[in-house]
């Protein structure tokens, strides 16, 4: 006998009842991966533990994931890829896991940091807080776990985020890496982000990168008041063609940019910007400054 009730099928099997929940793959991405790992199960005609022992996880973590109740992580999604013979084909889970990952990210910034690892010349500004290419991976994970205080992402998506900046800057360690310039709002160094140690290491870390060969770091300070061109952060890309592209973000939704005049516009704003912010000497010993007073 089988039934409906509301979101449950109650399925009665042998005098044993068991809920089975609907799943809507439509829900979301999180409910489309659960959907399609149930039915990836199912066509081998495992029950949820008899796939637990072949990854290395619970049933109960299975049920969580085939339900939406817990996000799949990248080394669960490689897992079931090996369970499953899907590594490096077009039904992969962690391919899915990526776009899943990507869900979680403003729009237009996953297709941006893609492009972002082959370019030669990036251009950046930020404000409020230090970009992901100059951060610490402490740094990072006290801005990740604040937003799952918030209750804006998972634990398991504040992992992925962190492990998105070490990606991000390991595709910059190349043989001939890209010219880097970077002007940073006053707001970067000034605002403090988890303990005096996180912080006073971020700041050391951002003298490191004023040191490197192919970086320019530039603080853009607070007296510079309406001539600032820019309020919200920007990154301009120049790949290896010359082709000009950038991506601009606001709170709720980031844009990758490709048309030459819209962009060259913005380049020429950037310019503007770095003639008016500090030199690269004034801008390190400020931060050395700031150093000091939360030493």
């Amino acid at each position: 006998m089988a039934y409906s009730h509301g979101v449950f099928n109650v399925l009665e099997t042998e005098g044993t009842l068991v809920n089975l929940k609907e799943l809507n793959p439509d829900a979301s991405p999180q409910a489309a991966f659960g959907a399609r790992l149930r039915s990836a199960r199912e066509a081998r005609g495992w029950k949820q533990d008899e796939l637990a022992a072949h990854i290395g996880y619970s049933g109960r973590h299975i049920s969580a994931v085939e339900t939406g109740r817990k996000p799949p992580t990248l080394r669960f999604s490689r897992s079931l890829d090996v369970a499953f013979g899907f590594v490096g084909t077009a039904e992969s889970f962690e391919r899915a896991w990526g776009e899943l990952r990507n869900g979680s990210l403003l729009e237009g910034f996953p297709e941006y940091v893609g492009y972002e690892g082959r370019a030669v010349e990036i251009r950046l500004y930020e404000v409020g807080v230090v970009p992901g290419l100059l951060q610490t991976p402490e740094y990072a994970s006290v801005l990740a776990g604040s937003a799952v205080k918030r209750g804006a992402i998972t634990p398991e998506q504040a992992d992925e985020r962190v492990t998105l900046v070490v990606e991000r800057q390991a595709a910059l360690a190349r043989p001939r890496p890209p010219l880097v310039l970077v002007v940073l709002d006053e707001s970067c160094i000034r605002r403090p982000i988890g303990e005096p140690t996180v912080m006073d290491a971020q700041l050391a870390r951002l003298v490191e990168f004023a040191e490197l060969p192919n970086t320019v770091l530039q603080i853009a300070s607070f007296d510079m008041g309406e001539r600032r061109p820019f309020d919200l952060p920007l990154y301009i890309l120049t790949m290896s063609d010359r082709q000009l592209m950038a991506y601009a973000e606001s709170a709720h939704r980031g844009h990758l940019e490709r048309e030459s005049t819209s962009v060259l516009t913005m380049l020429t704003a950037y310019h503007q910007l770095q003639a008016e912010a500090l030199s690269q000497a004034a801008s390190v010993a400020m931060i050395e400054q700031v150093r000091k007073g939360i030493s």
